[in-house]
């Protein structure tokens, strides 16, 4: 055991020693009081990077004998840990992907179902399902001064943003 607090206190490790202090108090924290942070992959990756540099200095620090050498294992344990943290961090940054924000755009092409009796140039509204299964009642216009009736399936084919509504088509005869 006096081995190891001799490592651990030794340069360069024991700048990590005390950084790694710091992040096991950091999670210690969250843990007992729920801290909720705005930008989850931060905390992890400067976490992970002391964790794997504090290890990389401490293996360097007992392989080498004391001298000038340390100021390499300096510099080895900081490339070591950010290769590391770089690779590993790859799948924490796919699941913390923010997810687009929902568009009306993202409607155009999609078919909808006429709700209203008549859907005409001026009227009209029309249940278009999402991407993640919800549906949406939606203002539709026709195109080409044809009417649409209630149940028809319409094709979504724009979006007008100044009016607020989707031109549509009839799918089955196409326009």
């Amino acid at each position: 055991m006096t081995e190891f607090l001799a490592a651990a206190l030794a340069f360069p490790t024991v700048v990590f020693s005390f950084l790694l202090l710091v992040v096991l108090a950091y999670w210690l924290t969250v843990a007992l009081v729920g801290l909720d942070f705005d930008a989850p992959v931060m905390p992890i990756s400067v976490s992970m990077f002391i964790v794997i540099t504090w290890f990389a200095a401490l293996v360097g620090t007992v392989l080498t004998p004391e001298g000038s050498l340390r100021y390499a294992v300096l510099a080895g344990s900081l490339l070591v840990a950010a290769l590391v943290t770089k690779f590993l961090l790859i799948p924490v940054k796919n699941w913390t992907k923010p997810e687009k924000p929902a568009s009306r755009n993202d409607f155009v092409g999609r078919t909808a179902i006429v709700r209203t009796s008549t859907v005409t140039e001026r009227y009209g509204q029309a249940e278009v399902t999402a991407d993640d299964g919800g549906t949406a009642v939606v203002q539709v216009r026709a195109a080409q001064s044809t009417e649409l009736k209630a149940g028809q399936t319409a094709l979504i084919f724009d979006y007008d943003a100044e009016g607020e509504f989707f031109w549509v088509v009839d799918i089955t005869t196409g326009g």
